[in-house]
């Protein structure tokens, strides 16, 4: 019974179809985190052609500090991929490992820094998430929609 019930789990898996960015939709939007004097923003467009195209800044007061240009598009080899292109620099590539309605969590890795980004929607509070890919030194930020 167990190997029937194992054999059908992976025939189920295997006949999933692979996530698309529609499936993701959930994420746009614009995001706002903002404590102590300090902000960080987040904004996604809506999924169109097959791309997400977003941005993030961050700063403080009227300083920033930090910016990246990020995308979700499929990789070379079709599967969905997390793109950022931290201070517009070289695109380094995280690549989907599990998706449901209102989460996603990226992997890369070989990165040095972070090796997993994370997304988790509630309502209009979007967290992510970014660690080792063991989960060691998380670092979270919670946005509100703005």
């Amino acid at each position: 019974m167990r190997m029937m019930a194992a054999g059908l789990a992976l025939l189920l898996v295997a006949a999933s179809p692979a996530a698309t960015v529609d499936d993701l939709s959930w994420l746009a939007g614009d995001w706002v985190s903002e404590a102590d004097g300090r902000w960080t923003e987040e904004s996604w467009g809506s999924p169109r052609g097959g791309v997400m195209l977003g941005h993030s800044r961050s700063g403080r007061g009227e300083v920033l500090r930090e910016f990246e240009f990020i995308r979700i598009a499929a990789g070379d080899d079709g599967a969905l991929a997390y793109i950022a292109m931290p201070q517009g620099g070289v695109p380094v590539a995280f690549r989907l490992v599990r998706h449901d309605a209102a989460s996603a969590t990226f992997e890369n890795e070989a990165h040095d820094y972070p090796q997993r980004v994370a997304y988790a929607r509630t309502g209009d509070t979007l967290t992510a998430t970014i660690s080792a890919i063991d989960g060691s030194k998380p670092r979270s930020w919670t946005y509100r929609r703005r």
